[in-house]
């Protein structure tokens, strides 16, 4: 309710003067009301009902998008629906094998293939709805082409929270895993997400579908802490959901914020804005700080207990998933060290380097958009130092944890946040020192005598990391990532042509040939069914 209310907030300018307004907040209204029918409801059929109705808005509100919004809002509908088929098909097993769709009274032991099966295709429902790996395709399509709106509201908060809600309900209170290969499926889906979308995030030009791949690769820490499956890591899973939310709909509201003052998402053709809007600026980066893992802020919070739930993992049990523990770990931290590393490139891309000339007439955006922004970062900065505030007010309660179940670890966020701050404001002296020691002689930066155009000068934020993706192994997987070769969307649709392919092939419109293929199934249904032969 409260991401619903900062989104329309922000919307009331962002959206001013728009196409199908009407259409626009009656789909915002029905993806709020959807989320908590989703939430409320103890009975599988009226989840799917809800859920269908989040997936129903989610279309209405990408197509609100503009030009090539219809693309990717069809995309969307097609994946999202295929995996709510799965969701379908899932609960009809659960039913088969339970008599019950009332979610408290499921209790499903993953002994059996039926059981398995129905597991996984609630898995494929959730990690599509969420976003993961390889289901993930439709996400990054609606970021480049959708409202910022929009990805605040679904992709990057309500969408995210419904996955794992749903995956949370599946290991929590419909089925009791008990198959180690379950485990590692959920293990390998969450580190692979965390590592394969931040690669991908890096070497992105447009600000929007960077932050696309950066609200998949979060949901792999999601994921990774649900898999541990202990009471640490599904906390810290949980909480990385909330904490993800935030965050990321603040980054988002500020790529908007850009976008519609600069006119472009490009971050080659951006710069220089952090003095133009000072508000985004500071919100975007105590965001970027925060989805980097960086202390005292939330998102270092729950990495931190997905961190201890994966050790926790491997010292407590036995199975494969759990002697694996140093690869999910590594993943984990080395995920967080480059999404670090992508967000240095948006800060000095949109808001660090030199402002081109045409961005001279930029200012900040009306008080009405950048207060949702102010309150997300405070937020960040909030759940951050007192996080075991709402871990002890919902979090645990929710997940039926006790406190003394978790161990956080050397963690003190009080004593850590008091020396940052003494750090940061020791900084600030020797900075004052310096600028007002009489000995400094400021000279301007020698160009060989001549004097450069301003343009001359900026150096794109798109040249970093490209070094990576020229890499032999990497340069290829990246290829075939560009030409869409990983995309199961794309993949399908070559697939439904060839299979079209052949039926016209097969049905050239000659009388005879049908005559053949009417002969030959006559023939095959004596022989198979009424088996005279």
């Amino acid at each position: 309710m409260g991401f619903g209310l900062l989104i329309t907030l922000y919307s009331l300018k962002s959206m001013a003067g728009a196409s199908r307004l009407n259409q626009y907040y009656g789909a915002v209204l029905l993806t709020i009301g959807g989320s908590a029918g989703i939430l409320l409801s103890n009975h599988l059929l009226f989840l799917l009902i809800f859920w269908e109705i989040v997936t129903a808005s989610l279309y209405l509100l990408i197509t609100t998008g503009g030009k090539n919004s219809n693309f990717a809002a069809t995309k969307s509908f097609a994946m999202i629906g295929a995996s709510d088929a799965a969701f379908l098909l899932g609960l009809v097993m659960v039913w088969k094998l339970s008599k019950t769709f009332v979610i408290s009274d499921i209790d499903l032991a993953t002994t059996s293939s039926l059981s398995i099966a129905a597991f996984l295709l609630l898995l494929s429902a959730a990690i599509t709805k969420a976003g993961a790996m390889p289901l993930h395709t439709w996400l990054p399509t609606s970021g480049e082409y959708a409202p910022p709106s929009v990805m605040a509201l679904l992709p990057a908060a309500l969408d995210k929270l419904l996955g794992i809600y749903l995956l949370v309900v599946m290991v929590k209170e419909i089925f009791i895993l008990k198959s180690g290969a379950l485990s590692i499926v959920l293990a390998i889906v969450g580190a692979a997400t965390v590592i394969v979308a931040v690669m991908i995030a890096m070497v992105q030009h447009n600000l929007k579908k960077l932050l696309s791949y950066h609200a998949i690769s979060q949901v792999g820490y999601m994921v990774l802490g649900i898999a541990t499956m202990t009471p640490v890591g599904i906390a810290g899973g949980v909480f990385h959901m909330l904490n993800h939310a935030i965050y990321k709909c603040c980054l988002f509201l500020c790529g908007g914020a850009v976008e519609q003052q600069a006119g472009t998402a490009e971050l080659e053709r951006l710069g220089g804005l952090g003095r133009k809007m000072s508000i985004t600026f500071a919100a975007c980066f105590i965001a970027a700080l925060s989805i980097s893992g960086i202390p005292p802020l939330n998102g270092f919070v729950s990495k931190w207990m997905v961190y201890q739930g994966v050790v926790q993992m491997g010292a407590d049990q036995v199975h494969t998933a759990a002697r694996l523990w140093p690869v999910w770990l590594v993943a984990a931290l080395f995920g967080s060290a480059l999404t670090l590393a992508s967000f240095v490139k948006i800060i000095h891309s949109v808001f660090l380097s030199r402002l081109p000339g045409e961005l001279e007439n930029v200012r900040e955006v009306s008080s009405v958009q950048t207060l949702p922004m102010a309150v997300l970062a405070v937020l960040c900065v909030v759940l951050g130092v007192f996080y075991h505030v709402p871990l002890k007010l919902f979090i645990y309660p929710a997940l039926e944890i006790q406190g003394d179940q978790i161990m956080l670890g050397t963690w003190e966020s009080g004593l850590a946040t008091a020396l940052i701050v003494a750090g940061i404001v020791l900084g600030v002296i020797v900075w004052l020192v310096g600028k007002l020691s009489k000995n400094v002689r400021v000279v301007p930066t020698w160009t060989c005598g001549e004097v450069q155009a301003n343009e001359d000068m900026i150096i794109p934020g798109t040249h970093f990391y490209k070094t990576v993706s020229s890499m032999g192994g990497l340069r290829q997987l990246y290829a075939g990532q560009e030409k869409s070769y990983f995309d199961l969307y794309d993949q399908g649709g070559r697939l439904g042509m060839v299979v079209t392919g052949l039926l016209r092939w097969l049905h050239s419109g000659i009388l005879p040939v049908y005559l053949t293929w009417v002969t030959l199934g006559l023939l095959a249904v004596l022989f198979v069914i009424c088996r005279i032969w």
